[in-house]
């Protein structure tokens, strides 16, 4: 098994969260959240999308990948953990280059903000990249959750009411 853009993103975001996930507890699709960013993704910079299509290899599905000039495109609502943004851009250009499909760069922008950035990938994150999918790998194994990690995003995360119903 390979990991997803979203198994890469959760690793960087939350261990819990990535667990769950993995194992079949998907509160993504209940998030108000959630579908206000596909709106976002949907509706904005429309006039480009004869150029984008979308591309699934290695069990991951990139929304946005322009053959011609060799561009994956990842559209997000926020900068609210941009890391997560980022590695997740990283692994998808990974991945096109671990399967000789010709990608130059990635794209991620933030339509709300008005704001874009050329992501590269750089030889130090071929080398880390297969650490992460490793780790995505042991924590999808592990026998139970993971212990939950009280931070700032929880209160805006899908399955705050998972990990913090009292009992």
């Amino acid at each position: 098994m390979h990991p997803t853009g979203t198994h890469i993103a959760y690793l960087h975001l939350c261990h819990r969260k990535l667990w769950l996930f993995a194992n079949g507890l998907n509160m993504e699709q209940q998030s108000v959240l959630v579908a206000e960013g596909k709106q976002i993704d949907e509706q904005s910079y429309s006039q480009r999308a004869d150029r984008w299509q979308e591309l699934a290899i290695e069990g991951i599905k990139i929304d946005h990948y322009d053959a011609v000039r060799g561009i994956v495109r990842e559209v997000k609502k926020s900068r609210k953990r941009e890391d997560a943004h980022l590695a997740q851009l990283k692994y998808y250009l990974f991945v096109l280059e671990r399967n000789e499909v010709a990608v130059s760069h990635g794209l991620l922008e933030y339509p709300k903000l008005r704001q874009s950035e050329e992501v590269y990938l750089t030889d130090e994150d071929r080398q880390t990249i297969p650490l992460w999918e490793a780790e995505v790998l042991r924590i999808i194994d592990l026998p139970a959750c993971p212990a939950l990690v009280k931070k700032g995003i929880c209160k805006r995360c899908a399955y705050y009411e998972f990990c913090y119903v009292e009992e």
